[in-house]
């Protein structure tokens, strides 16, 4: 089996999304995804639909044998699915009809994005109404239920789109705060204990293996990314915020690229509502170029090692914007492998 930490199918001078896209039309942004991407389409994810098409509410639609329900303090497990969770499972097969439309004779990588095993647990509640992050046990049932939904996905995946090579990203925003304990009890007035690193890792390296032959990528566009520790649960590939490293993260970031690891970089930021600004590819890029300068990589390892993306998704965004940014990105890449010094 192709080992795939460094198979890369997106191949080198890569672009793509974050994952979220503005408005509520699904096959406007499938033909969005599609038409600005060539090698690294990703499922576009729409939360301006409401409850649902949030990133939890999204991901607790996937989970099984596990059901959630939106309560008025948040999403909740419960004995059945909600409304608000079938409507989750009704938009995502809504996405996938989207996207399979759009993608047909596609033979490059495909990214889908679900929300994290550390990030879910953080929001998601117990019927007492604290977080999953709170037990352990819970923890474990949560991160067993979330593989067998991404299997599924995946599966589902290849057989939509049978000539893409599908790409697994976990979002984990709140990785950083469960890692130092920082993620407050339902009361406030506490926090819970940081999670083990080693428990954190392991927990991670559950759906890498879930998804099989499929790279994962791990998002966090939070400061201090754990750039060490994802290394060890064995992702293919980091996504971040290139604005948010500071020099502690050089060392980690290096070691990740020697291992090769893909970094996916946001250089764009993922809020604009004008697209006339984005006019020089060249120098959206360049702080990447003086990245590897400091690292003292070869320029040679660059347009493999890299995909340029939005700093985060794009939900934020005006329309024109968001499909001008994917464009430029996708000219970012090309500019940086033309010029990779």
């Amino acid at each position: 089996m192709t080992d795939p930490r460094t198979a890369r199918p997106w191949g080198p001078a890569a672009a793509t999304g974050v994952g979220s896209l503005p408005g509520t039309d699904a096959r406007e942004a499938a033909r969005t995804a599609a038409g600005a991407l060539e090698t690294l389409v990703f499922l576009p994810e729409l939360p301006a639909r409401g409850p649902g098409a949030d990133m939890i509410g999204r991901t607790a639609g996937l989970l099984t044998d596990l059901h959630a329900q939106l309560e008025p303090s948040g999403w909740r497990i419960a004995d059945h699915p909600g409304r608000d969770a079938r409507r989750a499972a009704a938009w995502l097969r809504e996405d996938l009809d989207a996207t399979e439309e759009y993608t047909q004779g596609y033979e490059g990588a495909l990214k889908v994005s679900v929300t994290g095993p550390w990030t879910l647990a953080s929001a998601l509640q117990r019927r007492n109404g604290e977080a999953m992050l709170g037990d352990a046990g819970a923890c474990r049932d949560l991160a067993a239920s979330l593989a067998e939904g991404v299997r599924d996905l995946l599966a589902d995946v290849r057989r939509r789109v049978p000539g893409a090579r599908p790409v697994l990203q976990l979002d984990e925003p709140s990785l950083t705060p469960v890692l130092g304990g920082r993620v407050r009890t339902a009361s406030g007035y506490r926090t819970y204990r940081a999670v083990d690193r080693v428990v954190v890792a392991d927990t991670l390296r559950s759906l890498v293996e879930a998804a099989g032959d499929s790279p994962t990528v791990v998002h966090s566009c939070a400061p201090d990314v754990p750039f060490a520790l994802l290394r060890r649960s064995g992702a293919a590939g980091f996504s971040f915020d290139l604005s948010r490293i500071t020099e502690r993260g050089y060392d980690a970031i290096g070691e990740a690229v020697e291992d090769g690891i893909t970094l996916f970089t946001g250089v764009l930021p993922g809020d604009g509502a004008d697209p006339a600004g984005l006019s020089d590819p060249a120098g959206t890029v360049s702080g990447v170029r003086s990245l590897w300068r400091r690292l003292g990589l070869s320029p040679a390892l660059l347009t493999e090692s890299v995909v340029i993306t939005p700093t985060c998704g794009l939900a934020g965004a005006s329309p024109a914007y968001a499909r001008a940014a994917l464009t430029h990105c996708a000219r970012a890449a090309r500019s940086l492998a033309d010029n990779p010094e």
